[in-house]
């Protein structure tokens, strides 16, 4: 009986970890048309935050339609970034697409698989229009508007690329590119603006 509670346990604990909730449906058609921009930046000037250094890599600017949301609390990443979302853009935010998709949160990444058999579109063509990417909050107030995006929302967000040196060592680099995947492919994005459309 005890082990029988403990799984249970054990199962709703994880279930609450990799699931982000109904999948919200939207009418079909391209929702985020542009890709993200981004200028990168040759010599930029640390700064601290809390108890880290960061350094601009490059200015960021990204409309999206919101494929997860993930929440963290503990840890040295979770200090700086609390927050990360899945975000897709072009064919990666049309409904028609995202109905042949599962998609599901990992710790600080994510993944997907076909839903029927057969992927929607290409590997690479999913691959360069979503991405995980962790966001550090530039102000209490971003941080909750942050908390705030849910699953499917459409959002604008400004900021930087960055590098985050922690004390002690240890660095966290932003990816400066969307065609690429496995670890160190995501964003980190220091937002000075977000905003749900």
């Amino acid at each position: 009986m005890r082990t029988a509670i403990l799984l249970a346990c054990a199962s709703l604990a994880l279930l609450a970890f990799f699931w982000d909730g109904p999948e919200p449906r939207r009418p079909p058609g391209i929702l985020a048309p542009l890709e993200p921009e981004q200028v990168n930046i040759e010599r930029a000037t640390p700064f601290p935050y809390k108890d880290v250094k960061i350094t601009p890599l490059a200015e960021f600017r990204i409309r999206a339609r919101v494929l997860l949301t993930n929440h963290y609390w503990w840890g040295r990443e979770a200090s700086v970034s609390p927050v990360d979302l899945t975000l897709g853009w072009r064919l990666m935010s049309n409904q028609e697409v995202l109905d042949g998709l599962r998609i599901y949160s990992l710790p600080r990444a994510y993944s997907w698989t076909a839903r029927h058999g057969r992927l929607p579109a290409g590997n690479s063509d999913i691959i360069e229009h979503s991405a995980n990417m962790h966001m550090v909050p530039a102000t209490p107030d971003i941080a909750e508007r942050l908390h705030a995006v849910n699953r499917g929302d459409l959002i604008a967000l400004r900021g930087y690329l960055v590098q985050i040196d922690f004390p002690g060592g240890g660095v966290w680099r932003s990816s400066l590119t969307r065609t690429d995947s496995g670890n160190g492919a995501c964003e980190l994005v220091w937002v000075e603006d977000v905003s749900v459309q």
